[in-house]
């Protein structure tokens, strides 16, 4: 299902997100088009085209830019209540993100819910729950030792007793104003929102979970694909059309999910190392290898994106000033994948030296600033936990263009 950027089928049915381009040396298709190439056929194949009862053949060009690239809410709108809420994510609805995200973790009794790892004591106040002190333990958890209290110990009943907590406090002390007022959230009351605020809104809000420890949860009996695909079908966002994307840092299971669903996939990569499930399984891929031009056209085979981390498009000098763009999203856009790029947080510590207000770090900067640098760069999509500022500095953009 790799180039699924590409597929519009069938004709009349196109992805109103995104914008496909199509050209011929002879025939301009404006029209909606269903490609009677497999969805793999490479860029810069040819491919036949109908529209209208017409018949022409095309040459599919590179990927380009997004006509609108997309505000990611990363975790909700996280710079102004705790991550993972309900809270967060309503919030950043209503700061016209286009997509929110939720990072899934497994319960014992296998319900996903959504926290930034399944460690639990840095995003929540078990630390306070003297019934559950006995739970604090040591695991590996993709090769790491991770001490604390850990979602895959707890039921769902359980994990309600829990109440969310800023992960930043000191960055965000108005955050912490919110500690122990909200419930951990499972995927199923994200989709819940999802769909009602869509409704309210008027518009369709994209979902784009990432599947945490993917081969972890799988080693505990506690896999998380199946369920993540029949949450989404049971919602009715199982299909081509719907504003879905499932990411991991992981390879296998997205090339599993690849012939399971239709919605579209984000390989997420690292500035180093390698995705667990190949460095265990003896295969010498790191991230780096993925993101060259040969590991690119790996990565299209089954995915649809990649997700990168904001130094592997605009590298930073010694001086923590932003350089010169790589060619990593022109090689993406070439291999048929868009670029999304994380996390633009607004605080002075997460800022390049040029856009920062002062040398504290808690203080706000310029991050329209940043973003509007990475947009010219030509990223398709960013994740932000400043929704309205990421909102707004895309609009600028796009009006200044």
């Amino acid at each position: 299902m790799g180039h699924r950027w590409c597929t519009v089928a069938p004709v009349g049915r196109l992805v109103a997100s995104w914008r496909v381009h199509l050209t011929t040396a002879a025939v301009a298709v404006v029209a909606p088009v269903a490609l009677a190439a497999p969805a793999a056929a490479a860029p810069g194949t040819v491919a036949t085209a109908v529209s209208a009862g017409t018949t022409v053949t095309a040459r599919l060009p590179p990927v380009v830019q997004l006509a609108r690239p997309q505000v990611i809410a990363h975790r909700g709108a996280s710079g102004y209540r705790p991550e993972h809420t309900l809270a967060a994510y309503r919030l950043a609805v209503h700061m016209d993100a286009d997509y929110i995200e939720p990072d899934l973790v497994s319960t014992k009794d296998g319900v996903l819910v959504d926290r930034h790892e399944n460690e639990l004591s840095d995003t929540t106040d078990v630390e306070d729950h003297p019934e559950f002190a006995q739970r604090r333990r040591t695991k590996t958890v993709d090769g790491v030792s991770v001490t604390g209290w850990f979602s895959e110990d707890f039921t769902l009943a359980e994990l309600e007793t829990l109440r969310a907590q800023e992960r930043l406090p000191l960055l965000r002390p108005a955050n912490a104003r919110y500690d122990g007022r909200y419930v951990v959230p499972t995927f199923e009351r994200v989709l819940d929102l999802v769909r009602r605020q869509s409704r309210l809104q008027g518009r369709t809000i994209g979902v784009i979970p990432e599947i945490k420890h993917s081969s972890y949860f799988r080693s505990i009996g506690l896999p998380m694909e199946g369920k993540v695909v029949a949450a989404l079908r049971s919602h009715g966002l199982d299909t081509r059309s719907a504003k879905v994307m499932i990411q991991s840092f992981e390879v296998g299971n997205l090339k599993r999910l690849d012939s399971r669903t239709p919605v579209r996939l984000v390989q997420l990569v690292e500035q180093a190392g390698a995705p667990y499930d190949l460095r265990t399984s003896g295969d010498p891929r790191t991230y780096a290898d993925l993101i060259r031009p040969r590991g690119l056209r790996f990565v299209s085979g089954y995915a649809d994106a990649i997700g990168a981390p904001k130094d592997l498009v605009i590298p930073r000098d010694g001086n923590e000033r932003l350089t010169q763009p790589t060619s990593l999203t022109q090689d993406a856009h070439q291999q048929g994948l868009r670029v999304l790029v994380f996390t633009f947080r607004a605080e002075n510590a997460f800022l390049p030296t040029e856009y920062r207000s002062s040398s504290d770090p808690a203080e706000r900067g310029d991050l329209a600033a940043e973003v509007t640098r990475f947009l010219t760069a030509g990223v398709d999509g960013f994740f932000t936990d400043f929704p309205d500022i990421g909102y707004a500095a895309r609009n600028a953009y796009l009006d200044a263009s």
